[in-house]
């Protein structure tokens, strides 16, 4: 040993507490001489196995521990933290072996499902039930027996000592002895040595390790701020009042703690005593119960042949030209791979819950992911691909040769996959299932921003640090600084460079804890005796995450929840009520109509085809069979986009395509010669070099990871293989480097296959049900006013109209309404699900004849004031003849009136002529009050108030002339992260919707408004400078030209950083020879120079790189979002040839500007 050993140490596991990281705890460990350290979390187990993993790995002895948080009564206390109640003490607990560990995760478990109340605590019950194979330590300054040492009551620490003694056995409580300079530490240290030469207690030695290094004492300091939303300047955080709290050496520790007794050298003998063992890739599968308790394999291929049989008989498989055979050898085959590994009971538990979703009909996708090229998978029901039809390779999903357990994805409707979760509680019990954890990291740009917060640094001074950073997933700040950008301001400022290289040290730190979207672990024994649990928002789930979880042998099931299986679920309900027969699962995977739409890239809202740039290659390679969806989906991804020209080429002129050797021929034909897939990959190695699949499957995986090692030990093996089948060396060895080059983007058939079912499907419906698909298409995205306008827009190219609300003809969703579709009642403000459904029994009787009608009628129903105001707000009364001004002033009253009558009715007040009256003749028709209609500016408002969006038109259009002249970007263009960048320079007119005035630490005022034009909103920023020269524009409703940069953030719509404020004229007062021009139109914009007043234009030519580079798909995007006359024509610079698109773009100096943003000035010209 090394003489000391560190006992208690928070590892950045300790949330926004610790800040050691864990690759670093045992280099920094090794760096000290030690041979052994802790980790021991505040209350948690997050981080143990890469702990585990990261010592092993530098030849430090791990030790598996926690600082529990103990309750000072029972852990079902939750009340006050009064005397004896819901107050907790911290304490240290050490594996010594398995048993201890199986014991400290079921305590800790227990912590977070039965004790949390602020923090996650045990109680001396859970101590004494599950305390062996545990070493305990007295804790921090924290712990009771310090915490009753400084409130001065000697006596009480004694007795809780000799308590926990008793607990955890003779040698196995230590007192702990901790000195930071801290003066409460100083005045307890020798008090805790008397109780344990009182107690005959050991002694021990720790440092509260939250940090590797002095260095980094302030580091962690502005972790803790970011936890506590407080900042630097006030001081260091309560409780690390000083920089001692590191990771010292071995005589950094003996002069402290040398002379108390066996303190230093009891660390060591504690080490020897832990010995806790991780054991890896033990698989702990759960068990199936099958009927009469037949074996798992017996009943699985029961299934599947109940499967063929169903399949074949009811047309959703058809043999031929393969022949049975083929079928029934596969199905044998897969079956003896998956019982001579053990995963009978896994098919079983999926098609279990399969079934149970289908007969709830619950959507359930088609497949995902490799399992999809599993024939057993598709006759359980589980997927709804053949795979011998596509060329699907079982191998890619499970082969003897492949270590890792199968992973089935199941993707569910997203409204109602929490029914097939609750199912599997159910099912399985609830201690046997469990959600899986996530962790929310410090992202480069986040660590700015939180950074800069706990420096207190102004925002405007933090903005453009974090903008400098990339807008891309998985940046780094290191590779930021690499770039001019972010390079010079850290080169020029002290403040900035501070900022960034404490973001630095903290980025990539777990932030928070959340649920993973879709895992689930199931276990024959409960969870906690495996792994530890926490909770999450309500949830439990697993304290470690997907991967660690696979590791350690667990079984993960992912219940994905995917929108466009509910779309397509409603829609065939739609179709169904014309066509009671319809069967989305049988239409033919060959249609004309549905194949014309793809090709014409009129795939705005088709599942995976709805982008820009997929929209135009499709346009390009014009699909006209099931296979061009698969490779469509697959090439359309970064790193395949260089193939799609060849490919397209190739579509097109097959009788081109040439082969390297002949035995490629058959694996690429259907990919026109180009290698698409990772099934193609493998098909290569087994068809030219003789490997089995499951080898190549491994050689492949190795190249998707540019494993040199293993791809130069693998080109002898190819070579040799190849060799041995005749093949010449030279044109093996050509094969073997193209495959090499390509594997990593090669994708995964089975996974594109079955997302091209969804894609097919989508597209045949709304090919053939428009207005079906189309509603249904606008209710999954309810709320998102950008994305509904898109669509409203694209109801319109079909011809269809989306009519506003109608009390007699609206149903709770948006629904078909003849050839057009009408809005749901559900979007409208204060009106329930509830009501919405008696709205639709009651008006089933009859239909509602006017206001008071309704308000009669609905008055059973709990109908109140708030419920017909939205109503008459938003027009669904309108067809009735009366204005909205006359029935918002007389719905009050009216309601009174039926309330009175209700409360004469049950009091029996009426006499023999009312009733004989109510009974002879009609009552009088109510009159209203002869006001005139709202103008059209209030009723849209009303309609925007209660709904959320506009139906009698829009506020922009009021000054449409305006806008016309300026020419602006449409927000919904602006909103697309593919279209814009980071600094472009934008011009949009809207209105202002909203603002939300902020003050600086400067005292300073800026705002945030939100702007919005009939395609979308987007959040504009106006700091302070621009805000006290544009403040008296900003108001609600005002019309509004602004320019600005577009600032792009992780996982945040774009926003607008404002720089120029217009205000716009209505059309009544408009006049383009006096109306204040905006800074583009004037010509400060260089990009401008090109558009001459009054000149006509007939063609515009954009040089690209090539015509599969970004910048083609993003000048194409940016095409298509201002349709025109001007013919766009690109130039491609790799080939030296030019290509008429065929559409017509209108030019504007916005447009140009974007354009010439992207490709600069000289790839710009038109004429």
């Amino acid at each position: 040993m090394s003489g000391f050993v560190h006992l208690h140490l928070h590892s950045e596991y300790s949330l926004l507490d610790g800040a050691c990281r864990i690759a670093d705890i045992p280099k920094r460990a090794k760096e000290c001489g030690h041979t052994a350290v802790a980790l021991t979390d505040h209350g948690v187990m997050y981080g143990v196995v890469p702990f585990y993993q990261a010592c092993r790995a530098e030849g430090i002895k791990p030790i598996i521990g926690c600082e529990v948080y103990v309750s000072s009564g029972s852990r079902f206390d939750r009340t006050a933290y009064s005397e004896g109640s819901g107050k907790y003490n911290h304490l240290v607990l050490l594996c010594k072996n398995e048993i201890g560990y199986k014991n400290l995760i079921r305590m800790v478990s227990k912590g977070f499902t039965e004790g949390f109340y602020s923090r996650p605590r045990v109680d001396l019950e859970l101590l004494r039930a599950h305390s062996e194979g545990l070493i305990a330590l007295s804790a921090c300054l924290a712990g009771k027996i310090p915490s009753l040492l400084s409130e001065g009551d000697f006596r009480g620490a004694c007795e809780y000592a000799r308590e926990l003694s008793a607990i955890f056995g003779e040698g196995n409580f230590y007192i702990e002895l901790q000195n930071h300079g801290l003066s409460q530490q100083v005045q307890v240290l020798p008090m805790l040595v008397r109780v344990a030469e009182e107690c005959g207690l050991p002694m021990v030695a720790t440092n509260d390790c939250h940090y590797l290094r002095r260095e980094n004492a302030n580091t962690q300091a502005v972790l803790m701020c970011i936890q506590t939303n407080k900042i630097i300047s006030d001081g260091r955080p309560a409780g690390f009042e000083t920089d001692e709290f590191y990771y010292k050496t071995t005589d950094e520790m003996r002069m402290i703690f040398g002379k108390y007794r066996d303190a230093i050298e009891n660390t060591e003998r504690i080490a020897e005593k832990c010995n806790f063992e991780f054991a890896f890739d033990d698989p702990k599968l759960p068990t199936y119960k099958t009927p009469s308790g037949v074996s798992s394999e017996l009943y699985l291929r029961e299934l599947v042949q109940k499967g063929f049989d169903l399949r074949v008989g009811n047309g959703t498989l058809v043999t031929s030209p393969e022949g049975d055979k083929v079928y029934l050898d596969r199905i044998d085959y897969e079956l003896s791979v998956i019982h001579s590994m053990g995963y009978d009971d896994y098919f079983l538990i999926v098609q279990d819950y399969v079934s149970f979703a289908k007969s709830k009909n619950i959507p359930v996708g088609p497949g995902r992911g490799s399992g999809a090229g599993s024939l057993v998978a598709f006759l359980l029901g589980i997927t709804d691909v053949d795979p011998i039809k596509f060329d699907l390779l079982f191998e890619r999903f499970l082969n003897p040769e492949r270590i890792s357990m199968p992973d089935i994805d199941i993707d569910f409707c997203y409204n109602r996959r929490d029914e097939v979760i609750a199912y599997m509680y159910d099912k399985y019990g609830t201690d046997h299932v469990s959600q899986i954890i996530a962790f929310g990291t410090l992202a480069a740009r986040a660590a700015i921003r939180d950074v800069g917060r706990a420096m207190g640094l102004p925002y405007a001074e933090v903005d453009p640090v974090a903008r400098a950073v990339p807008h891309e997933i998985g940046v780094t700040l290191s590779d930021a600084l690499k770039l001019p950008e972010l390079k010079a301001q850290y080169e020029s400022s002290d403040t900035v460079k501070q900022l960034v290289d404490t973001a630095m040290e903290l980025e990539g730190m777990p932030r928070n804890i959340t649920v993973h979207a879709a895992g689930l672990v199931v276990t024959d024994n409960p969870v906690s005796s495996y792994v530890p649990l926490a909770t999450s928002n309500g949830a439990i789930v697993t304290q470690f995450d997907m991967d660690v979880v696979a590791k350690l042998g667990l079984l993960k099931f992912d219940f994905l929840a995917l929108r466009y299986l509910t779309i397509i679920d409603e829609a065939c309900g739609f179709v169904k009520e014309q066509d009671p027969d319809f069967d989305i699962e049988k239409i033919p995977l060959d249609d004309k109509k549905t194949f014309e739409l793809i090709s014409s890239g009129a795939t705005l809202g088709v599942f995976q085809l709805e982008s820009g740039g997929m929209r135009q290659m499709l346009s390009e390679l014009k699909p006209s069979r099931f296979e061009d969806i698969i490779a469509a989906i697959a090439l359309y991804r970064p790193g395949p986009m260089d193939s799609i020209p060849q490919y397209i080429k190739a579509r097109h002129n097959p009788q081109d395509v040439k082969f390297a050797h002949p035995i490629l021929e058959p694996i690429l034909r259907s990919t026109y010669g180009c290698i698409v897939y990772q099934e193609q990959v493998m098909s290569v190695f087994r068809e030219m070099a003789g490997y089995s699949y499951g080898h190549a499957d491994i050689v492949r995986r190795a190249m998707s990871k540019k494993k040199a090692d293993v791809l130069n030990a693998e080109r002898d093996s190819f070579l040799d293989g190849a060799r041995k089948n005749g093949i010449d060396e030279q044109v093996a060895g050509g094969i073997f480097d193209d495959i090499s080059s390509f594997a990593r983007y090669a994708f995964n058939k089975s996974h594109a296959a079955a997302y091209a079912v969804i894609s097919y499907r989508t597209a045949y419906l709304k090919a053939h049900y428009p207005c079906e698909y189309m509603s249904a298409l606008m209710t999954s995205v309810l709320g998102n006013l950008t994305k509904l306008a898109e669509y409203i827009g694209e109801c319109n190219n079909y011809g269809i109209k989306v009519l506003p609300p109608d009390i007699n003809r609206s149903m709770m969703y948006f629904h078909p309404d003849k050839n057009n579709i009408i809005f749901g009642l559900l979007a409208i403000k204060n009106v329930g699900k509830q009501f919405i459904e008696n709205i639709i029994k009651e008006r089933r009787v009859a239909p509602f004849e006017d206001l008071e009608d309704f308000i009669s009628r609905m008055a059973d129903y709990d109908v109140n004031k708030r419920m017909v105001e939205s109503l008459i707000k938003v027009g669904a009364f309108d067809g009735m003849g009366v204005y909205r001004s006359r029935m918002l002033v007389s719905y009050d009253k009216l309601i009174s009136i039926r309330a009175e009558k209700s409360r004469s009715n049950v009091s029996g007040q009426l006499d023999m002529f009312s009733s004989a009256f109510s009974f002879s003749a009609a009552a009088p028709k109510f009159e209203y009050p002869q006001i005139p209609e709202y103008p059209i500016k209030e009723k849209l408002l009303m309609e925007k108030e209660v709904a959320g969006m506009y139906f009698s038109g829009h506020l922009i259009d009021s000054y449409s002339e305006n806008v016309q002249q300026i020419s602006p970007m449409s927000i919904s263009s602006c909103l697309d992260t593919e279209s814009v960048k980071e600094k472009q320079n934008v011009c949009l007119c809207g209105i202002v919707s909203s603002i939300t005035p902020k003050t600086t630490k400067k005292k300073e005022r800026m705002a945030f408004i939100t702007l919005e034009d009939r395609f979308g909103e987007i959040e504009c920023l106006v700091f302070p400078t621009k805000y006290q020269q544009f403040f008296r524009l900003i108001k609600e409703d005002a019309a509004l030209c602004i320019e600005g940069t577009v600032s792009l953030r992780e996982e945040e719509e774009p926003k607008i950083l404002v720089n120029n404020i217009i205000e716009l004229v209505e059309n009544g007062r408009f006049d383009p020879r006096t109306v204040k021009q905006t800074a583009t139109s004037r010509g400060v914009s260089s990009n401008a120079k090109q558009i001459q007043n009054g000149a006509s234009y007939s063609k515009l030519y954009l040089r690209v790189p090539d015509m599969n580079s970004n910048k083609f798909f993003e000048a194409q995007r940016i095409a298509d979002g201002s349709r025109g006359d001007v013919r766009v024509i690109f130039y491609d610079s790799s080939t030296s040839s030019y290509h008429d698109t065929a559409k017509g773009i209108k030019i504007s100096v916005p447009v140009m500007d974007a354009l010439v943003t992207l490709l600069g000035a000289d790839n710009v010209v038109i004429k």
